[in-house]
């Protein structure tokens, strides 16, 4: 059976490539676009609950809009749902993304001016000129050490991981106003360059596995069932979590002996990136 989360197929439209493996009225390649909003909630139905988040300057395709709702499948990662056709805009090809926790986005090149949008960690934007202390978007200014071209990927995930020590948990999200734990991973392998699925199941597949006995070490991910976190150290788990409703740091230790007693069983995998 296909995973429907990476299935662009809904029984009335499906991707081209899909022809002859998948039932449908009509198979289109997808129109590409690109979200408009600091944060588009990706739901599993028209309508439904939450399964992941895009984040502003995304890529989609969108193969149908229906009664105000897209069918897309996210480019960062081929996770497929439903948006607000509302919060898609034009296929612009982005140059930086957002390298700090978060940051604004301004009318004018004036700090003193008003802001239009917040953007996230990870937001993408496409850089039309440099000024002085503000780079110029085609909606707006974002100031120049908010920012990083998509050509200087950041090295160290954990690093990344540790940018979002503090923001909330939310489940489904992905970004600084709310994560979760598979967001939490992602967004730090997403910011290195490297390639990582949107749910914790999924990326039990990455990197390679950890010989039993032999020490965790910065950058290594370690799986419960329906959970994720990442190593700062060989002892410091860092994860986003609904016990601390956070991102938080915890020995590993503990936070194994916590999970057991809450009865969601043992460590399922370690790997590797």
């Amino acid at each position: 059976m296909s995973d429907r989360r990476l299935t662009p197929a809904n029984g009335r439209v499906a991707a081209e490539r899909l022809r002859g493996h998948v039932k449908a009225q009509r198979f289109v390649a997808g129109e590409a676009r690109r979200v408009a909003v600091p944060v588009a909630d990706l739901d599993g139905s028209p309508g439904g609950t939450r399964d992941r988040q895009l984040l502003w300057g995304e890529g989609v395709l969108v193969y149908e809009v229906r009664d105000g709702m897209a069918f897309v499948e996210a480019g960062r990662d081929g996770y497929v749902g439903y948006v607000s056709a509302v919060s898609l805009g034009p296929d612009r090809a982005p140059t930086h993304r957002v390298a700090v926790p978060a940051t604004h986005l301004y009318r004018d090149d004036d700090m003193k001016s008003p802001d239009l949008h917040h953007l996230s960690f990870g937001a993408l934007v496409m850089v039309e000129a440099e000024g002085r202390k503000f780079w110029e978007t085609p909606e707006g200014y974002i100031p120049k050490p908010h920012l990083r071209p998509l050509d200087r990927p950041f090295t160290d995930p954990a690093a990344v991981a540790q940018l979002h020590f503090g923001v909330p948990y939310l489940w489904g999200g992905n970004s600084v106003l709310g994560i979760d734990c598979s967001g939490l991973a992602q967004a730090a392998c997403l910011a290195c360059g490297i390639a990582c699925p949107g749910d914790s199941d999924l990326q039990r597949a990455l990197g390679s596995e950890i010989p039993e006995g032999e020490p965790l070490r910065r950058g290594d991910l370690v799986f419960w069932k329906g959970h994720v976190g990442m190593m700062v150290d060989e002892g410091t788990l860092i994860h986003a979590n609904a016990h601390h409703m956070a991102v938080a740091y915890e020995p590993l230790d503990r936070a194994i002996a916590r999970i057991t007693a809450q009865g969601e069983g043992a460590v399922l995998a370690r790997r590797r990136l």
